[in-house]
């Protein structure tokens, strides 16, 4: 399960979990310095620590990573800590995602650019629990680097490491690189074999996942989008097997899910899982654009029923 902010919540994860487990979840990510700076708030009487609800797991969702970041080593000493007091199986640090907001903070794919930082934080990490740490980034920033970008990572040797394999600059707009996979499994061969290499980008199911593996090398594969959808999508179903009416019993029961277990997350998220289950059939716009107009999950539930 890749993680996905606004997406791989305590909600969606129970909803695949039911449906057909992947081997390892991932929640969104969260931000290490945010956890630090509201470490009091959860202690008041009455008051919810709305950074702690993006790390909520359950005992179903086993083996799961947290996903965290920061530019800064003691605040990953601390969400890792953390992390690791909650229970977590790994902690995930993403050195990846192409947000302007996360990358004037120094992180997600900007840490491409600062490379000795990355080091750093990958080391605070392992120093600070036994848990596993792993890395996901991109096979470059505004260009492919992948010979100058992964073995810095390897250097710090990381549990793991998943290339999201297009560049920053490149976002989700052209078709992931799956070529570029071989080349970086002979980096990791040639620089520290014992690292686990995990790929991403465009896998829409387990058959093209293992297909993918087999042909690059690499140790694992991440679906993303392909969970759109069809939370089957780890039970090896494809979306067009699955009946109209079992589509929306799932959106049905996500959404109750998410107003359960995701408050106070504004329930207009959900409108990119509406318009992954509401598609392909005859009058799925029609119907599309009334959900859209849901403010609730009683509400959804009267339109779809």
């Amino acid at each position: 399960m890749a993680p996905m902010a606004d997406v791989t919540d305590a909600a969606f994860r129970a909803l695949v979990a039911k449906r057909g487990a992947p081997d390892v979840y991932w929640t969104e990510f969260v931000s290490a310095d945010g956890l630090y700076h509201t470490r009091e708030i959860g202690k008041l009487p009455d008051v919810e620590n709305p950074l702690m609800r993006d790390i909520l797991k359950s005992e179903v969702e086993r083996p799961i990573v947290a996903q965290i970041f920061s530019s800064k080593p003691e605040m990953i000493t601390y969400a890792t800590k953390l992390v690791a007091e909650l229970g977590f199986d790994g902690v995930d640090i993403n050195m990846g995602c192409p947000d302007k907001t996360i990358e004037k903070q120094g992180c997600g794919a900007a840490m491409i650019r600062t490379p000795e930082v990355a080091q750093q934080v990958i080391r605070a990490a392992k120093e600070a629990s036994t848990l596993p740490v792993s890395v996901k980034t991109r096979v470059g920033y505004a260009v492919e680097s992948l010979d100058g970008w992964l073995p810095v990572l390897l250097e710090a040797a990381p549990a793991a490491i998943t290339l999201h394999l297009r560049t920053r600059k490149e976002m989700s707009l052209v078709s992931a690189n799956w070529e570029l996979m071989k080349r970086a499994v002979e980096i990791r061969n040639r620089v520290n074999p014992d690292v686990l290499l995990i790929g991403n980008g465009d896998v829409g199911g387990i058959e093209e996942g293992r297909r993918l593996a087999i042909e690059s090398g690499c140790d694992g594969v991440m679906i993303g989008r392909g969970m759109f959808g069809n939370p089957w999508v780890f039970a090896g179903r494809k979306s067009d097997d699955t009946p109209l009416q079992e589509k929306l019993a799932a959106l049905n029961e996500l959404a109750y899910a998410f107003e359960k277990l995701s408050p106070p997350k504004n329930f207009s998220i959900l409108k990119k899982h509406i318009k992954a289950f509401v598609t392909g059939f005859d009058g799925a716009a029609e119907l599309r654009a009334r959900l859209m107009e849901a403010e609730s999950a009683s509400e959804l539930a009267h339109i779809i029923y």
